[in-house]
C-alpha cells in the first residue's frame, strides 16, 4: 500500500468514528436549558447580611414567562415537576415547567356560570389541600373550592369547601393556608365583586378572615381589616400572619392561634404605609420558610422578615408583585408579578 492509500484509509477511519460524537455532542446542547437562558431583571436590596442566609450573593431575578394581565396564586407541584399560578382576570390557570415554558393548565378557573359579569372573575390563591387535592379561591363564583379532578389530567370540575357565612355569601375568597388539623383560613376582601363595595349582590358588608373544619364549619376570625389578603402559618402553627392590601392602612397583622383556632393578640408585624406611592405595590400573598423567615409581597417587590418583625431587605421585581411561592426542596422562590413570572434562587 503505498503512502497517499495510507493516508486515505486512516481518513476515513478518522471521520467514521468521530462525526456520530460531534453530532450527539450538538444535540445534547441543544436539548439543555440553564436559568442563563432567562432574562433577568431588578435587584435585591440587602439592609442586613442576615438576608445572606436567605438568598445567595449573586442570586438574579429571572424573567420566566410574561405576557399575562395579572398573575398571582403561584403553587409548585413536585410531582408534575412544574409550577401552576392563576391569570385573576383572564379567568385561567397557566402551568410553567422547565424547558417547556407557559401553557394553559385550567380554564375557567374561578368563574363557572354562564351569564357575564364585570369584575376580576378568575381564581385567585392555589393550594393542596391534605389528601392532595387542588384548592382554589374563587373570586367569581365567590368561593373556596377543590378540584374534583387529578392534578396531571386538570378540569373545570369544582366542589365547594366555604361558599358563605350565616348563609350569606362571600365577597370574593383571596387567599388560603392549611393548618396542621386540618382546619382551611382563608381571607375575603372585596376585589372579585363587580363593583367592590357598590355591588348590590353583596350580602357581607365587612372583610374578614375565616377559617374552615374538615366538616364545612365556618367561622368568622375577624373582620377588622379593611382588604385582607395573602396569609400564612408560622412553622409550628401557633401564629397567623395576614397581609392587609390598603394603601392607607398597608400592614401585616400577627396573631396567636388559640387552641379552639381563633385567634387572639393581633398586633402590627410591620408597617409599610410611607412606601405606598413611593414603591409599586401593597401588601400581598406571602410564605413563611421552615425557619420562621416571612416572605412577604409589597410595596417593591418581596419583601424579607424575620421571625421577630425586622426588615432584612427587599427581592425588588419592579413590578406590583402579587405572591410568591417555594418549591419543594426550597431551592427556588417563584414570583408572580404584574404580567410576569419570575423566580430567584435562595441558598
Amino acid at each position: 500500500m503505498d503512502n497517499s492509500t495510507l493516508i486515505f484509509a486512516l481518513l476515513v477511519l478518522f471521520t467514521a468514528c468521530s462525526s456520530p460524537k460531534q453530532k450527539d455532542t450538538v444535540e445534547e446542547e441543544k436539548d439543555t436549558e440553564t436559568p442563563d437562558s432567562y432574562p433577568t431583571t431588578g435587584t435585591v436590596e440587602r439592609l442586613h447580611d442576615e438576608i445572606n442566609r436567605l438568598i445567595p450573593t449573586d442570586a438574579e431575578i429571572e424573567i420566566l414567562a410574561e405576557g399575562f394581565t395579572w398573575s398571582e396564586g403561584p403553587l409548585w407541584l413536585e410531582e408534575q415537576k412544574m409550577l401552576i399560578f392563576s391569570d385573576v382576570p383572564e379567568n385561567t390557570v397557566y402551568k410553567w415547567k422547565e424547558g417547556q415554558g407557559k401553557a394553559v393548565y385550567l380554564k375557567p378557573s374561578g368563574y363557572t356560570d354562564s351569564k357575564s359579569r364585570s369584575g376580576e372573575t378568575g381564581s385567585n390563591g392555589l393550594l393542596l389541600s391534605p389528601d392532595g387535592k387542588l384548592v382554589l379561591c374563587q373570586h367569581g363564583d365567590r368561593r373556596v373550592a377543590s378540584m374534583e379532578a387529578p392534578l396531571g389530567e386538570p378540569e373545570s370540575n369544582f366542589a365547594t369547601l366555604a361558599g358563605n357565612w350565616q348563609n350569606k355569601k362571600f365577597n370574593s375568597p383571596n387567599d388560603a393556608a392549611y393548618h396542621q388539623n386540618g382546619d382551611l383560613y382563608f381571607t375575603d376582601p372585596p376585589y372579585g365583586l363587580p363593583q367592590q363595595a357598590n355591588d348590590p349582590t353583596r350580602e357581607i358588608n365587612f372583610q374578614g378572615v375565616y377559617k374552615v373544619s374538615p366538616e364545612g364549619e365556618v367561622t368568622l376570625l375577624t373582620d377588622e381589616l379593611s382588604r385582607p389578603n395573602g396569609i400564612a402559618f408560622s412553622p409550628d402553627f401557633k401564629k397567623l400572619y395576614v397581609a392587609n392590601s390598603d394603601p392607607k392602612k398597608a400592614i401585616w397583622m400577627v396573631y396567636d392561634i388559640k387552641e379552639d383556632g381563633t385567634l387572639q393578640n393581633g398586633k402590627v408585624f410591620f408597617d409599610a404605609t410611607d412606601k405606598v406611592g413611593e414603591l409599586k405595590g401593597l401588601p400581598d400573598g406571602l410564605k413563611v420558610n421552615a425557619d420562621g423567615y416571612v416572605f412577604a409581597t409589597g410595596p417593591g417587590g418581596v419583601l424579607l422578615f424575620d421571625p421577630m418583625g425586622k426588615h432584612l431587605g427587599t427581592i425588588k421585581t419592579g413590578q406590583a408583585t402579587a405572591n410568591c411561592a417555594f418549591d419543594t426542596g426550597g431551592s427556588y422562590l417563584y414570583i408572580t408579578a404584574d404580567m410576569y413570572l419570575m423566580r430567584i434562587k435562595l441558598q
